[in-house]
């Protein structure tokens, strides 16, 4: 019945050894009756739209259809209808199997047919499901699999609306599972079909009790056994159990086990994540392996405290982390594993403890890093923004919470379980509905709050239930904040909400008026984008500068509060919204790090106050090339760092000696022009980098050829379509630049400086966003000589989308429009009669003028802007010397 090879064990290393023994051991019971998991990622047959289409192409999975058309100038993206197909063969040697279809995540709905039958339905598109196909197969035979998805807008099915984008398709792996008749059951909601628990558990002892779920398609009675055993990280067997039990004939029966105590476990915990292993074997009458499954546990119990915070093991900690979404610049949502990983091992090395999934459930063999690396999860369903008041909707959200909790329970890293964000921030910016309807959305989004945490608590005991809403005083004023367990606000003071500081105010009201409630900041952080940077920065401005102002602040308020149980930043990594007009249009850019993974600098300053593990420099001037200085004696640059104190050196001179405070220290750079070396040295270690700088103290153009100012901006903008680095804006100072007459253009008063909307026929979207109005002139003071001079225009009264997101814009209608026409001048030179902006482009179009222009007699250069009707507006220039 065996087959066994000869194997040659060299005990040379004992842990090895013991591993090895093991795994020839469990050799010889693997005659498991041809049961087996096969990926069938590779060629499927996929078109977008019905499947009468002869546009069918060959795809491999992960898939989606929206990894380009959400990033495109053109509004929306494709949300309807997608095909798959597959041809499948089965031996007829498999024929006494059960054979399932295993989707580790489509969104968002799925009908899934096998030749030609319906086979099942799935609603929701972050949950796995299985469909069991055998009564559908045809053997020795190709069978044909089809798949139906849908990521239309259902109203009965979540999410209604968020700041994220809804790719369509199957976008994580999609497996085919053959079992047995009798198996580790794979039908209570795609679970693992089985559940670890405690029933005590302490630093003296710990005693873990078991669910497991056993399946039998057999017409009779079946006689098994059940092995069970739990192993520690060296392989050493700590529990060995063999239980027999007889299985109803198509029936699914839950066997209960409670181990004996273990005692002086070793505990889990982000410093040290101990992790044993379970081990369970189905076995037949003549102990043949008919199933096995393997598990990570890990020994761990939390609690929140509404005065202490958050205690892990019986011990304070405080929560410092992120959230996370799943896409990735290039891929949308269907992104190779080894990418995502290497995201979860980022975010460990950044020193987080906690990671929120936001806001759906995303791919488990992520939840396993974390067991792993010891990083605690919030995992949520993706009830946002809204609720639809209808049994459906209901229906659709509380399965949604069954199969993430049973899927998702025996991780250890997962501690919180969610399942609400923001649900009333739709209903907070409606001006259409009545008081009367309003009152009844609370009502509903409360009534399904409370049968979410109902059934939370009674399917995931030892976890903490969570939601998160945003600053509204409704969720105060409804009670919901009251039903979870702790209660995460995202709060955006000094980005949306006023002014830095005001975080802590607003907590400590809120533990003043609601002194039983843990709360945790769960989410918190402004736009950034590496290619702006100034040396005063501004709210909403998406300078580097800015977003490291906030998040340093943010710690200092949470870490002195010890009600706070932590904080979780937004986000983790620039993602795709595919609405945004932000300075990356279609990108919310709050990032720590960029939508292709490249740390932003603000992620090096996590690591220097969350990572004491090893001595570590970072100098924040990845971004810097091509700062332009004009008659600046220095320049600020920050250094982040874990040590106490360091010496910074300029081009091999030394500058002074420093200490780090909250892991930031900043120093005047006096740069010279051309190559400027910064080296950065502590006891234990020394960072060096290396940028260009042109320093000039009038525009002589002596030392460089080009130069570009960001008009109406006081940041720098690192511009690739130009290769140069735009400089501020400034009023007219001799002997350099400035506009005479006008003022900066603001759509919305404080919040922005220019307009938040994508700029069409442009990457360069803050060069275009800021702009002067009403100015007349503008003087350059440059040599005489031939220049190409070009000006950058955009007509900035728009229509925007339906973004609630940019809290900061302001609706107008096209009535509102103001009509501006004017002429263009450079010198005595018109370049434009009646330049008419919304005339000639009836979209938002990033618009270049250019000219060559002579300038002799040292008269240098003046544009000037003249009003046939309204205020003139320009964006930019940029300045080339022909000779």
């Amino acid at each position: 019945m065996f087959h066994i090879k000869k194997i040659i064990l060299k005990p040379n290393n004992t842990s090895k050894f013991r591993l090895a023994v093991f795994i020839l051991i469990l050799g010889l019971f693997s005659d498991k009756i041809e049961a087996q998991i096969v990926t069938i990622n590779s060629g499927w047959q996929f078109v977008l739209g019905e499947k009468n289409s002869n546009n069918w192409e060959t795809i491999n999975i992960p898939h989606t259809w929206n990894k380009d058309d959400a990033f495109d100038d053109v509004k929306g993206y494709h949300r309807g209808i997608g095909w798959y197909k597959k041809q499948l063969f089965f031996s007829k040697s498999k024929e006494n199997l059960i054979h399932y279809l295993h989707f580790k995540g489509v969104n968002q709905e799925a009908d899934v047919y096998v030749n030609g039958n319906h086979a099942g339905n799935h609603k929701g598109g972050y949950t796995a499901f299985n469909i069991n196909i055998s009564k559908w197969i045809q053997y020795d035979a190709y069978n044909l699999i089809e798949v139906k998805v849908d990521n239309s807008h259902n109203v009965n099915i979540p999410p209604l609306d968020a700041d994220f984008t809804f790719y369509g398709g199957i976008y994580r792996d999609v497996l085919l599972i053959s079992k047995p008749k009798q198996h580790i059951s794979l039908s209570d909601f795609a679970s693992d079909g089985y559940y670890i628990d405690y029933y005590t558990i302490s630093e003296e002892k710990v005693g873990i009790e078991v669910k497991v779920l056993i399946d039998n398609f057999e017409n009779s009675v079946s006689n098994n056994s059940l092995k069970v055993a739990i192993l520690d990280a060296e392989n050493k067997t700590v529990f060995n159990k063999r239980l027999k039990l007889k299985s109803s004939a198509n029936a699914s029966e839950a066997i209960n086990i409670k181990f004996s105590e273990i005692y002086h476990p070793k505990l889990w915990s982000p410093e040290s994540p101990y992790l044993y292993k379970l081990q369970l074997q189905l076995l037949d009458e003549a102990q043949h392996v008919l199933d096995e499954k393997r598990q990570h546990i890990g020994f761990r119990w939390v609690q929140v405290d509404a005065d202490k915070g958050f205690f892990l093991n019986g011990k304070p900690i405080k929560l410092i982390g992120v959230n996370r979404h799943q896409d990735y610049e290039g891929y949308g949502n269907a992104v190779p594993m080894d990418l995502q990983k290497k995201d979860i091992q980022l975010i460990k090395d950044m020193g987080a403890n906690v990671l929120r999934n936001a806001h759906y459930p995303q791919s488990r063999e992520l939840y396993d890093m974390c067991d792993k690396l010891g990083i605690l999860v919030w995992s949520e369903i993706p009830v946002v923004n809204k609720v639809t008041d209808t049994k459906a909707f209901f229906d659709v959200s509380l399965n949604m919470q069954k199969e993430h909790v049973k899927q998702y329970y025996n991780h250890t890293s997962v501690v919180m379980f969610g399942y609400m964000n923001e649900i009333f921030l739709r209903l907070a910016f409606d001006n259409k509905s009545t008081k009367v309807e309003k009152e009844k959305q609370k009502n509903a989004a409360v009534n399904l709050a409370k049968q979410l945490e109902e059934l939370t608590r009674k399917l995931a005991p030892n976890h903490i239930t969570v939601m998160a809403g945003h600053l509204n005083e409704l969720y105060n004023e409804t009670g919901i904040a009251n039903l979870p367990m702790l209660f995460g606000w995202n709060l955006y003071f000094g980005w949306y909400d006023k002014d830095i500081p005001d975080l802590g105010i607003f907590l400590d009201d809120q533990h003043k008026r609601y002194p039983k409630r843990s709360l945790l900041l769960s989410e918190y952080g402004p736009g950034a984008d590496v290619r702006i940077f100034t040396n005063t920065p501004k709210k909403f401005d998406f300078s580097t500068e800015y977003q490291a102002k906030l998040h340093q602040s943010y710690y200092q308020q949470i870490i002195e509060r010890p009600y706070m149980t932590g904080m979780t930043a937004w986000n983790f990594a620039d993602f795709g919204s595919e609405f945004r007009g932000d300075a990356m249009p279609h990108v919310n850019q709050k990032g720590l790090i960029q939508f292709n993974r490249e740390p932003k600098d603000i992620y090096y300053w996590y690591k220097s106050v969350l990572n004491n593990k090893t001595p570590f420099v970072h100098i924040a001037t990845t971004y810097l090339d091509g700062l332009t200085l004009l008659d600046n004696n220095t320049y600020p640059v920050q250094i982040y760092s874990n040590q106490s104190s360091a010496m910074v050196f300029l081009n091999g001179k030394k500058l002074q000696d420093f200490s780090f405070k909250n892991g930031v220290a900043t120093v005047d750079m006096p740069f010279e022009n051309g190559r400027n070396t910064i080296k950065v040295t502590t006891e234990t270690i020394s960072e060096e980098k290396t940028i260009e700088v042109i320093k000039t103290k009038a525009l002589d153009f002596k030392t460089f050829s080009r130069f570009g100012i960001n008009m109406g901006a006081h940041f720098y903008f690192s511009d690739k379509e130009h290769q140069i680095t735009f400089v501020p804006d400034q009023p007219y100072e001799k002997g350099t630049f400035g506009y005479i007459d006008g003022t900066v253009f603001n759509l919305s008063n404080d919040k922005h400086q220019g307009v938040p909307y994508s700029i069409k026929n442009t990457d360069s979207e803050p060069l275009f966003q800021t702009m002067l109005e009403g100015c007349t002139k503008y003087k350059l003071d440059v040599p005489n000589g031939e220049y190409k001079v070009s000006l950058y225009f955009v007509e900035p009264q728009i229509k925007p989308t339906e973004n609630i997101y940019n809290l900061n814009a302001v609706a107008t209608s096209e009535g509102d429009k103001e009509q501006r026409i004017f002429d263009i001048y450079i010198n005595d030179t018109c370049i434009e009669n009646r330049f008419n902006m919304a005339e000639q482009y009836p979209e938002k179009y990033g618009i270049e003028k250019s000219a060559l222009v002579r300038v002799e007699n040292d008269k240098g250069l003046t544009i000037s802007l003249k009003s046939v009707v309204g205020k003139p507006v320009i964006s930019g220039v940029f300045i080339e010397k022909i000779d």
